[in-house]
């Protein structure tokens, strides 16, 4: 896999730039960040023979729910739950289908992490929708494909564009032909970039009749967050795939070691990892942190960040750049296309929350999102809420979920309908 916009000459020369860089970094983290003493402290679940997401989280409390197997087009084989109502409930499927998805190294997980009256998956379940989770290629619970393993290059081949584009035309088809009705949309951060970049292309947006955006992202211009911009500004996407690095798991050796090279440095003061990474939050309960270790980072690919970071650093939505000749054989142009906002058809009902702190979904870059599209959202905004908060505040209950609850009752009451 190339680096964007160069040949091997370039990789070479950047190898022999950024190497020794990196050797340095690593190796001058004798005693390793906080952070990383806690990611090597915590023992993952989601492993083989530890079961599936339904048997980890939700069975164990009394929630209903199954596990699916869907795969794409390009054969990853995806891992979806479905909780057809709440721990009381007594018939299935008579509730609104309500898809969510989930951020950056997270999974399906990540809305069950809290305790059921704080969780929004629970909460959901618990309040008449029919829940379906998504799970995108890489996370510990998609770890399947018909013919790679999580060993080939091959396997972590893709950006977000690939999950927007594979993973979720392959999972919301799926809820979409079962309970033969739109589906209810709600993502977090990455879920958002999938979904908004998804919603432009008819196949899939004609699945959907309305979607709720937590922390929604489209342009990066404005991010903030000490960790981002350092390893950004150290190039660090692009020299491990020069290194061939093409898988990023923060629990592996490799993965523990970054994070010491960037925090160890003097230029990011890692104490608070989550807070160098998404900014302040206001209501993350700190006490849980090593039970949300046993679940969370879950793995990416070392192409997906680098997808990412161009973001960054060129301030586009488009699909991932493969150099002046790439795109011209995949794209039939120099350039990698835009993902055109206003290509959402305009009947497609939105609602976003976002927050004063987050320092990934900047209020600047937010705004730009919404200037861009046909229609204009509904719109929640907190001004004391970081990135997480949206899903992990132990207010979110109050301060989100009921007025997004609200949002998806007002657009789910008549989804039912035939092909």
């Amino acid at each position: 896999m190339a680096v964007s916009g160069g040949g091997a000459a370039a990789a070479a020369a950047l190898a022999l730039t950024l190497l020794p860089l990196f050797c340095c970094c690593v190796s001058g983290a004798v005693h390793g960040s906080s952070a990383s003493s806690a990611l090597r402290r915590a023992v993952p679940r989601g492993g083989a023979g530890d079961g599936g997401l339904c048997e980890q989280m939700l069975l164990p409390l009394g929630y209903p729910c199954t596990e699916h197997t869907v795969e794409t087009s390009d054969g990853f084989l995806l891992s979806l739950q479905h909780i057809p109502h709440g721990k009381n409930g007594v018939a299935d499927n008579t509730g609104p289908p309500v898809f969510l998805q989930h951020g950056l190294f997270q999974g399906g997980d990540t809305w069950f992490i809290n305790s059921a009256e704080q969780s929004l998956g629970y909460i959901l379940a618990d309040n008449g929708f029919d829940v379906w989770i998504g799970n995108v290629r890489g996370t510990r619970w998609s770890k399947g494909h018909s013919t790679l393993t999580v060993h080939d290059k091959l396997f972590w081949d893709w950006s977000w564009q690939e999950l927007a584009e594979y993973d979720l035309l392959a999972m919301l088809s799926y809820v979409y032909t079962v309970r033969q009705s739109k589906i209810l949309y709600v993502g977090h951060s990455q879920g958002t970039i999938m979904g908004l970049a998804a919603f432009s292309l008819p196949e899939i947006a004609k699945m959907i009749s309305s979607a709720a955006l937590l922390c929604p992202i489209t342009y990066l211009d404005h991010v903030s967050a000490r960790f981002v911009l350092r390893a950004v500004a150290m190039h660090l996407d692009q020299m491990l795939l020069t290194m061939g690095i093409h898988q990023l798991n923060f629990r592996s050796d490799m993965g523990v070691q970054i994070v010491d090279s960037l925090c160890d440095d003097g230029h990011v003061d890692c104490n608070s990892l989550l807070s160098a990474i998404t900014g302040e939050n206001c209501c993350f309960n700190g006490s849980r942190v090593d039970y949300y270790l046993e679940y969370e980072p879950h793995p990416s690919s070392t192409k997906n960040l680098h997808h990412l970071f161009e973001m960054i650093r060129k301030g586009t939505f488009a699909r991932y750049d493969y150099g002046l000749w790439g795109n011209l054989k995949r794209y039939g142009q120099l350039r990698p296309p835009p993902f055109d906002l206003s290509n959402i058809p305009e009947s497609l009902r939105m609602w976003m929350g976002y927050g004063g702190l987050d320092a990934l979904a900047d209020v600047t870059d937010v705004d730009r999102t919404i200037k861009e599209l046909r229609s204009t959202p509904e719109l929640l905004y907190i001004g004391d809420y970081g990135h997480i908060d949206f899903v992990m505040s132990v207010k979110a209950k109050d301060d989100v979920y009921v007025d997004l609850m609200r949002f998806l009752r007002a657009n789910g009451s008549s989804l039912h309908s035939s092909y």
